[in-house]
């Protein structure tokens, strides 16, 4: 994966979804939640109810990419108190995860 440095947008999509989820309904939730440009230079992250495991999507020149990380041992630390659907983060924010 790049750098978070090399994209323009990094969204997080608050509510939790179902991890079952490739990059087909993950696309689907970025397009109805309105996060960005989903063929853009963005990143579009994902997180599960139990917050073990994210999901990131992206388009890069030849097609999406998703990526996968799975904590063994503690949790996401992930916006639960704002009430916007989707949150932006800097680069900064998002290599915390």
């Amino acid at each position: 994966m790049k750098s978070a440095r090399d994209f323009q947008g990094i969204y997080i999509h608050r509510e939790p979804v179902d991890m079952r989820k490739a990059i087909n309904g993950l696309s689907e939730i970025v397009q109805m939640a309105s996060m960005g440009d989903l063929m853009g230079p963005n990143l579009f992250v994902f997180c599960g109810k139990r917050r073990h495991s994210i999901k990131v999507i992206y388009f890069d020149k030849s097609g999406f990419a998703l990526w996968q990380k799975r904590l063994e041992k503690s949790r996401f630390p992930w916006p639960r108190k704002l009430t916007q659907e989707v949150v932006t983060l800097t680069p900064e924010q998002f290599e915390w995860l």
